[in-house]
């Protein structure tokens, strides 16, 4: 076991000290950008003011014979791509693909100064944690790398949910974690070739009534469980959880329900397969301005969170003051990327 006054060392000599609080940055939608691809790559520098996070995927969706592409290309985008506030991550492939060490060893060394985050698949435990933070950390040492690269794990196994406390703890370089139903669903046997979302068949129905009387039937959430268990092991170790992909870009109206269910039990983010679903993220994950206004009465009328008032005819306390401060720092942080929700907000 590590003991606690080595977990915050470097594990390289010459490497960078880690973090020991996360940057405060907006982070609503991890957008996925194909980078073997010319055409997508040549929008990038469009997209850097509309989004977020931009990640070059070098991993599922990317096919076998692409993946060298995707990394010379995800390199070469970053080269010539200023992000200013906007994130710039990557998804390396799996730690037991072939791509996965020259994913990590290549982009480092090219561009390790501008990388914020590397995205890790089909994490099973700490143990995979601790060999790309150890890997990580050679690098930054050999490229006399100034700030530390940040990882952030999909949770897409059976074993990775079983282990995702110990996964969210194990590292100081740890950012957060990311729900990928897709693996999780095939990982459980789920029967389901849904990427995201419901099932129609996943229900409960209203008791009998009537001899003759029809029963309404109530589709449920696949996913909660597991987002709730991932939000605690997140929450618990400071780090930030996000909800995944949705695969049909077709139904927005359903993206935007499971991307608000995410939301409301403290996910951060969501990833963004497709440029119709960037306004949907910008949307659910920023506060609604009467929210906001709420939250500001209950930190003017709490100044220090202690006491307790009645505001509107509702008691609000040091509980409610802790949810109003979670609503108002996320409202600054939105109105620094969009002026307008600035100003809908009173900042």
């Amino acid at each position: 076991m590590k003991l606690p006054r080595n977990f915050f060392k470097p594990l390289a000599i010459g490497a960078p000290s880690p973090l020991r609080e996360l940057p405060l940055r907006l982070e609503r939608m991890i957008h996925f950008v194909p980078p073997h691809i010319e055409k997508v790559r040549s929008k990038v520098p469009e997209l850097v003011a509309e989004v977020d996070v931009v990640l070059g995927n070098l991993e599922d969706a990317i096919p076998a014979d692409a993946k060298e592409a995707a990394r010379a290309g995800f390199i070469a985008m970053a080269r010539a791509t200023s992000f200013g506030g906007t994130g710039l991550w990557t998804r390396i492939n799996a730690l037991n693909s072939p791509w996965a060490l020259d994913d990590v060893m290549q982009i480092v060394a090219a561009i390790g100064d501008k990388l914020d985050v590397v995205m890790l698949p089909k994490v099973e435990g700490a143990w995979d944690i601790h060999y790309l933070d150890q890997l990580l950390a050679q690098l930054e040492a050999k490229h006399r790398l100034r700030k530390p690269i940040l990882v952030h794990a999909i949770l897409e196994t059976a074993e990775g949910v079983n282990n995702v406390a110990s996964i969210a703890a194990a590292s100081p370089r740890m950012h957060g974690i990311s729900l990928g139903p897709a693996d999780l669903a095939a990982s459980r046997a789920m029967k389901t070739t849904r990427v995201g979302g419901g099932h129609p068949d996943y229900k409960v129905l209203a008791d009998v009534g009537g001899a003759d009387a029809p029963r309404t039937a109530f589709q449920q959430d696949l996913w909660h469980y597991t987002i709730a268990k991932m939000v605690d092991a997140c929450a618990a170790a400071g780090i930030k959880p996000f909800y995944g992909p949705f695969g049909d870009f077709a139904d927005t109206a359903a993206c935007e329900a499971q991307f608000r269910n995410a939301f409301l039990m403290g996910c951060v983010g969501a990833w963004t397969l497709h440029p119709s679903q960037v306004p949907i993220a910008k949307r659910v994950f920023s506060p609604e301005p009467t929210d906001v206004a709420f939250a500001n009465k209950i930190l003017a009328a709490l100044p220090d969170g202690s006491g307790a008032v009645m505001i509107d005819g509702k008691m609000q306390d040091d509980a409610t003051w802790k949810q109003a401060k979670v609503l108002v720092d996320l409202a600054k942080l939105v109105a620094q990327k969009d002026p307008e929700m600035g100003r809908r907000y009173g900042l």
